[in-house]
């Protein structure tokens, strides 16, 4: 009666991938209970997920052929672009949709942008590559984008690419403060990445040891036009989330990521913790630090909890 902070089904988004060359679901193995999903897999999970009352999705795709730019990630048949029809078709205005706008999914060499003949990625010609993935998510019937590439002036390059073709009113969930974590690991199983020469992403995701540092990048899409925020991971950048919460107005988005969800599922295999109760204490912190929405693989797990 008296909890200051409660988790509710609303406040969750669950993140799915969806994969071209396979016929049925495949499970991801460091990721207990999540899968790839065929095209119709994936329609049925979303109908599952909307009747627990989980108000929204945000799609990854696997595509079958990779480039040097991404180029799949705007094809008009593309995965990602299949998957939005499908659930337009399917639910209309009843669920969220969100599409994750970024290449290295798509890319030969798993980074998040074109790459310069030295190798480095080369920022202003990627915001060019963002904005096709833009117009073919929004023209496939995505309700909100979620830039997650971390290059300098992405969000102002997609509201002007969105704006200038009819889209005015998609929004933009901005990774505004995504650092470059360690916790990533089962992400990048899922979606088949691999950072060509063993690299990373430090020159253009965030030093896990600033804090400040997040602030400004916020000020800086919401300057540009971002419609929500985000922190990426969660747990461990409480004290980011906090700042941010203080600092702006915006809704505030959190990343329950790969890490912290393999994490506490391996400790809960291994009967060390409690599982169900860790979950539900995980994302009542996130939420308690200021988070208004969580994306986290547990949404499917927390709404069944909660019915």
């Amino acid at each position: 009666m008296v909890a200051e902070t409660r988790i509710g089904v609303n406040d969750l988004i669950a993140p799915l991938f969806v994969r071209e060359d396979i016929s049925e679901p495949q499970p991801i193995t460091s990721l207990p209970g999540v899968m790839q999903h065929t095209q119709q897999s994936l329609r049925a999970e979303v109908k599952e997920l909307a009747s627990l009352g989980v108000p929204g999705v945000v799609l990854f795709g696997l595509p079958n052929r990779k480039d040097a730019t991404g180029s799949e990630a705007w094809n008009p048949d593309g995965v990602i672009q299949i998957a939005l029809n499908n659930l337009r078709s399917d639910h209309g205005d009843d669920i969220v949709a969100i599409a994750d706008l970024c290449v290295d999914e798509y890319t030969d060499h798993g980074h998040c942008g074109v790459l310069t003949p030295q190798g480095d990625v080369d920022n202003d010609a990627t915001l060019e590559l963002y904005q096709k993935v833009a117009l073919a998510q929004a023209e496939a019937g995505a309700d909100m984008v979620a830039p997650s590439g971390m290059m300098d002036g992405q969000v102002g390059a997609i509201r002007q690419a969105l704006d200038a073709n009819g889209h005015e009113l998609i929004p933009i969930l901005a990774y505004s403060a995504k650092y470059a974590s360690a916790e990533y690991g089962p992400f990048r199983e899922a979606v088949d990445v691999n950072i060509v020469g063993g690299g990373n992403r430090k020159s253009y995701q965030q030093d896990p040891a600033n804090g400040r540092e997040a602030m400004e990048e916020i000020r800086f899409d919401i300057a540009e036009g971002a419609d929500l925020i985000m922190v990426k991971p969660a747990l461990a950048y409480l004290d980011v989330i906090a700042q941010a919460r203080a600092q702006f107005d915006l809704p505030l988005a959190a990343y329950h990521v790969s890490g912290e969800y393999a994490m506490l599922k391996a400790a809960a295999l291994n009967g060390w913790i409690d599982g169900p109760a860790t979950a539900l204490e995980h994302l009542t912190a996130i939420k308690r630090a200021g988070a208004d929405i969580i994306l986290t693989y547990l949404a499917r797990e927390i709404a069944e909890t909660l019915q």
